[in-house]
């Protein structure tokens, strides 16, 4: 719940603004006046917010879709209504939600819509609830709604370290489908402690590796690297399996178009799907459907509050790779994107007790 504190700073939000094409320490941090919630919104007063590759790429230039400079960063909050805007219950006021925002987040806080947002149970630690939203949706939908995959299934999740391939890991394991996980090798113990068996992403012949695991094929890819591996990820596939595609980072520090890495990808991925092998290849996209938004909303809603329940009964288990107060936003972007850490870098409120963020070295 909201504490005094962010109850005497309601008059003032303190924003974390990405001013153009910087490195993290070019990140600004303003002040000014909170702004007031509107007919079917709330004031929330943000307790968490992730850092996730989506903000990694928007700092570069580089995400698909996103607004232009100058802009705050943030693409999914944890908080407590402060405020209810016309015709929204005021009963919301003191309760804690969750909300995909995509921007925004990087504020000690937010104007978002009520219909948007997903009661958090109580007893969740906000930082970790804050884990399993954006990451939490994106592993529920791949698994469930693209890929369905069964108990006894074998997947291979790259990136199975990081904030969706973690969520990926334990999603999966929870429902008997047996996981190969690849990663850094510094990061193979935690991997193997979410329940996947770990191989080095960076092996000269991972393909190999895999199918000395899984000789007939895998029966679903999760891919978030894309480039040239995707090729591997597709020839891995069992007769009738799934290849999910939800990202670039093959890409990610490539000059120029921010549109064609994804449009060659997902081209790439139809012309696949299009072949008479059994196969199928998806590029997931976490806002597809949102023109009919109640629809888009509920589905939302559901899958949250599913992954939300499972975290609530100890099922999974938050991997908060550290909690940096907001106005430390930039060292938050540099741990992130260190690829020391397993799990999500939190952003949390500066007036809430300080853990110490881990080192990037």
């Amino acid at each position: 719940m909201m504490t005094n504190a962010h109850k005497a700073g309601a008059d003032l939000v303190t924003e974390v603004v990405l001013p153009g094409i910087v490195e993290p320490s070019g990140l600004e941090v303003r002040v000014g006046p909170a702004p007031e919630p509107g007919p079917g919104e709330v004031l929330l007063a943000v307790e968490a917010s992730g850092v996730s590759f989506a903000e990694q790429q928007m700092r570069r230039g580089k995400y698909y879709d996103q607004p232009p400079f100058p802009f705050v960063p943030g693409y999914d909050v944890v908080g407590t209504v402060l405020r209810a805007g016309p015709s929204v219950d005021a009963r919301l006021v003191g309760h804690r939600f969750a909300a995909l925002t995509k921007v925004g987040g990087w504020s000690s806080h937010l104007v978002v819509k009520a219909a948007d947002l997903v009661e958090v149970p109580e007893g969740i630690d906000p930082a970790e609830a804050e884990t399993v939203v954006v990451n939490g949706i994106t592993a529920w939908q791949m698994l469930h709604g693209l890929a369905e995959i069964r108990s006894g299934q074998t997947i291979l999740v790259h990136g199975a370290n990081g904030g969706v391939g973690s969520t990926l890991v334990q999603l999966a394991t929870h429902v008997g489908v047996r996981v190969i996980g690849t990663a850094s090798p510094r990061h193979h113990d935690a991997v193997r402690a979410l329940g996947a068996t770990p191989l080095d992403y960076r092996a000269p012949d991972l393909p190999a590796e895999v199918r000395a695991l899984a000789p007939d094929g895998v029966d679903a890819v999760f891919d978030h690297v894309g480039g040239e591996g995707i090729l591997d990820s597709f020839n891995l596939l069992a007769p009738g399996g799934t290849l999910v595609s939800y990202g670039t980072a093959a890409t990610k520090n490539d000059v120029g178009s921010s549109k064609l890495p994804v449009l060659k990808l997902v081209g790439r991925l139809l012309l696949w799907n299009a072949l008479p092998n059994g196969k199928h290849t998806h590029f997931y996209n976490i806002w597809a459907g949102k023109r009919r938004a109640d629809v888009f909303q509920e589905r939302l809603r559901s899958n949250l509050t599913s992954v939300f329940g499972l975290l609530a009964d100890g099922a999974i288990t938050a991997q908060v790779a550290a909690r940096v107060p907001l106005s430390r936003a930039a060292d938050a972007m540099v741990l992130a994107e260190s690829g020391t850490v397993t799990g999500k870098v939190v952003l949390v409120a500066d007036l809430e007790p300080e853990t110490e963020a881990p080192s990037a070295g």
